[in-house]
């Protein structure tokens, strides 16, 4: 059975977007580039009602492009239980309301037991100075946090 991978936006962007002349974002588009086309098919991949609102936002062409992407992956909704998790979290952990999309998508991969949420937000969802605080109240809630990580994460441990 394969492993569970819930892909935020950040991941569809990086993958779709113009290669950037910022040589690190550069660099992590391209390592996206090799993550998508040799990685992704180890996972059951999925998104989220959230991630579809955000990739069709802005030029219709390079909307089209990320929604191209992601054609066939399991589309997560967003209902009752993710929001009252995410409120949870912002409250418990004291985050500023300008998080709660960010702090949705860590409440959607919790509640539908993916193994890995896949960001290149590594400010607000990849934040190691977030992560205990937020795997602490996820669990008190009844669900389990899955690892957060970017695709140079799970590429460079592809070869062990």
């Amino acid at each position: 059975m394969k492993q569970k991978i819930y892909i935020e936006t950040s991941v569809i962007s990086y993958l779709c977007g113009r290669l950037s002349r910022n040589l690190v974002v550069a660099a992590n588009q391209r390592l996206t580039h090799d993550w998508w086309k040799t990685c992704l098919q180890k996972y059951d991949a999925y998104v989220s009602e959230l991630v579809l609102d955000e990739i069709c936002v802005g030029d219709p062409a390079a909307a089209d492009k990320r929604k191209k992407a992601i054609k066939g992956m399991i589309v997560l909704p967003i209902n009752a239980d993710v929001e009252h998790i995410a409120g949870e979290i912002l409250k418990r952990a004291a985050l500023p309301q300008k998080v709660m999309v960010d702090i949705l998508h860590i409440s959607i991969a919790s509640l539908f037991k993916m193994d890995y949420l896949l960001t290149w937000n590594c400010a607000h969802i990849a934040n190691p100075r977030w992560q205990a605080k937020i795997r602490l109240i996820v669990g008190k809630l009844g669900c389990i946090m899955p690892e957060i990580c970017t695709p140079q994460q799970l590429y460079e441990g592809e070869g062990l």
